[in-house]
Formats: structure tokens, sequence, C-alpha cells
């Protein structure tokens, strides 16, 4: 049986006249769309073209949630209290529950967005209440959690489906958790460096932090970032180079999870 794995993209993240990301062009290479649900980015229009578009290519369709900071890009940290932050989560899905309607299709994923992710990551209050959110919406829907992390130890005790994460484009910290985007190369711009990273977390089952160490963890879905100029030929050369080590790229919902 052939080894398998999603790669999934956040996108939708431009808003009312402004594009952020070739949407479009990325859609062609991933299997799942991360799209945003209005709070970070995104907007109507914005939200039923992509996912229109991400029908159109066969990708399944998530909602990629984060903090309600359009000026920052949900990439500045906020305090909340976990029942407010499971509202917000679960107001977002929602919306794109209705987009996604449209076109006939489902929302089958959740992935959190930025600041919001890499406080979950660590905040087992912020990952219950993202967890909560999901289960309350649609108990069906997967929650993408970064391997190792809060959110996964979250979703697995409410009883969800949880897809394990890994990045394309990022460094890690000795802990598992993202480095740092204010950290200088953190951020993976040169394909050939994300594809040795993705290679070897897909076949040998571990992360190597910015700092040489080796961490076990398991990837269902590998992330990249589609507001990245560099995100269409990464993506495209992690698909190739996962493909050559005979690995199929599959959407989400053609995964099963334990």
């Amino acid at each position: 049986m052939a080894l398998t794995v999603n790669m999934n993209a956040d996108m939708g993240e431009g808003f009312g006249a402004y594009d952020i990301g070739d949407d479009d062009s990325i859609l062609k290479i991933i299997r799942s769309a991360s799209i945003a649900c209005g709070f970070h980015a995104g907007d109507p229009v914005t939200m039923h073209r992509v996912v229109q578009r991400a029908k159109e290519e066969g990708c399944s369709i998530g909602a990629h949630p984060g903090f309600n900071d359009l000026w920052g890009f949900g990439r500045r940290r906020i305090d909340m209290q976990p029942e407010h932050l499971e509202y917000v989560i679960a107001y977002q899905i929602g919306a794109l529950q209705a987009f996604a309607s449209y076109v006939g299709e489902k929302v089958t994923h959740v992935k959190p967005h930025g600041a919001l992710n890499n406080m979950a990551a660590e905040n087992i209050d912020y990952a219950m209440a993202i967890g909560r959110a999901i289960k309350a919406v649609d108990r069906e829907i997967i929650y993408v959690a970064l391997s190792g992390s809060e959110m996964e130890t979250a979703g697995r005790k409410l009883g969800l489906k949880v897809a394990l994460e890994g990045y394309c484009d990022r460094q890690y910290d000795d802990d598992g958790n993202l480095a740092s985007r204010k950290i200088a190369g953190t951020v993976i711009k040169d394909p050939a460096v994300a594809v040795k990273q993705v290679v070897n977390q897909v076949l040998n089952g571990e992360i190597i932090s910015r700092n040489g160490k080796r961490i076990e963890r398991r990837v269902d879905t590998l992330c990249v970032h589609g507001d990245e100029p560099t995100a269409v030929a990464l993506a495209r050369a992690v698909r190739e180079g996962l493909e050559a080590a005979g690995v199929k790229i599959v959407p989400l919902t053609e995964m099963s999870f334990s």
C-alpha cells in the first residue's frame, strides 16, 4: 500500500480589493484548501470564489479561523477568555459552511491561523476551546493540529478526528513548535530545503529543529503558507519531491484518522 499524505495551503487571505497569494495556482498543486473566514483576512466574495475553485480542482474545503485582527493579519497574540474564543471559532466555521453550501460542498477540516495556531499549540485552554467549537458545529470536521501540540491533545480528548500537521516552509524550535517569524531564516523560501524537510518528515516520522535536534513527529498533512511570494514554486517542488519518493498526495477526506 502506497504511503499517503495531504498537502494543504492557507488561502483566500485577501480582503476587498486586495489580493494576497496566487490561490488559483496553489489549488492545482495541493489537495485541501484552508480558507480565511473574515477575521484575520477574507471576505464573502473571496470566500465564495475560493470554495468554488477548490471544488473545481478537487480539493477538500477547510476553515482557517484566526483572531479578529485584520490590521495584523492575525499574527499578533491576543489574550481571550477561552469561552469567547470558542464562539469566535464557531462563528467563522459557520460563515465558511454557508459558502460551501453555495457550491454543494461541506467544510471538512478546521486549521487555526497564525498567532492563534501558535498559542493553541502551547495553551490547552485555547486548544480545547477550538476543539469544543468544532464538536458543537460538526463533530465530523477534522481538527488540523500541529503534531505533538496541545491541539493534538485537545482533539483526542474530545474524541475528534485529528490530522497531525507539519510545515513545508517553516523551521521548528527544539520543543517541536514553530520558530518565531521574528527570527531571521525561520520562514523557508528555498524549494530544495523545503523538499528535504518534508520528505524526511513523511518517510522517517521526524522533524529536525533549527538547532539540529531530531524530534519524532508523525504527519498527516503538510502546510504551505499561500501568502508567501515563493508559495507556488515551493509547493510544486514539495509535491514533486514527495511523489518521486513514492508518496501519494490525497485530500484530507480520503485519509483515515485514529
